[in-house]
């Protein structure tokens, strides 16, 4: 692995026939390494993958987005990945933002980067935005730092921090993990840091597979749970309110 592949993408992928393919060529034009989990696709998605310089898990049934990051990641470590980078396949995270998030990465290793949306709001649906928001309070207060948008899946995580890390990995966990994550991350203090991207909704990607009700629902009860056990965390509360440990670049 040579000092460009360092860094190793990965893209959980679930019924994304429609983009799977132009994400990947997009993404390999700056990194390396890419591995795809394709999570019991119907649609032919590996199908689309062919011919291209991918590493492609699959599962036989579909496991939920957690399983397929928490596979990807470990297959990445396992080929001696400094750093993990994930994204979308659907078409949502723009491959062009790759090289600032991984500048980002390069200059603060310690650090969970996220690329965040929320800046461009007008293109975001009002449902989801709504949401993000809700969610971004109650995981910046179990986290203790500001968090400027917690459900955008394109991040880069320091190796370390995925070597350190224990979860649960149910169906129900599908998208708990990334805010989960958040906080455990700051728990072994790695700070998240955030870098403005783009973001776009093909008109030809499938529907999203979150559903803003019921999975902030089960966001919303991990992270009561979390300040349950922190005896509710009054300083994390402070902190999260007066723009502490976190960064944007």
């Amino acid at each position: 692995m040579n000092g460009r592949d360092k860094y190793v993408l990965v893209i959980p992928a679930y019924n994304e026939s429609a983009t799977i393919r132009e994400v990947v060529q997009g993404a390999l034009r700056h990194l390396g390494t890419v591995i795809v989990v394709d999570d019991g696709s119907n649609d032919g998605t590996a199908d689309k993958l062919s011919n291209l310089p991918v590493t492609l898990r699959r599962h036989p049934e579909n496991q939920g987005k957690a399983a397929s990051l928490w596979n990807g990641m470990q297959t990445a470590l396992n080929l001696g990945a400094k750093g993990i980078v994930t994204m979308d396949g659907d078409g949502q995270h723009d491959p062009a933002d790759l090289p600032r998030l991984l500048m980002a990465a390069k200059v603060h290793p310690d650090k969970l980067v996220i690329g965040s949306r929320l800046w461009n709001r007008d293109v975001i649906p009002k449902a989801r935005y709504r949401a993000n928001r809700f969610a971004n309070f109650w995981i910046a207060w179990a986290a203790g730092q500001t968090i400027e948008d917690s459900q955008s899946g394109f991040r880069v995580y320091p190796a370390q921090l995925i070597r350190r890390c224990r979860f649960v990995l149910g169906r129900k966990q599908s998208f708990v993990f990334e805010s989960e994550i958040i906080i455990e991350a700051a728990r072994h203090r790695f700070p998240c840091a955030f870098v403005p991207v783009s973001t776009t909704y093909p008109e030809n990607a499938r529907p999203s597979h979150f559903h803003p009700m019921n999975d902030i629902a089960h966001i919303t009860r991990m992270v009561a749970w979390r300040l349950f056990i922190q005896g509710f965390f009054p300083s994390g509360l402070w902190r999260s309110l007066n723009g502490s440990q976190s960064l944007k670049l």
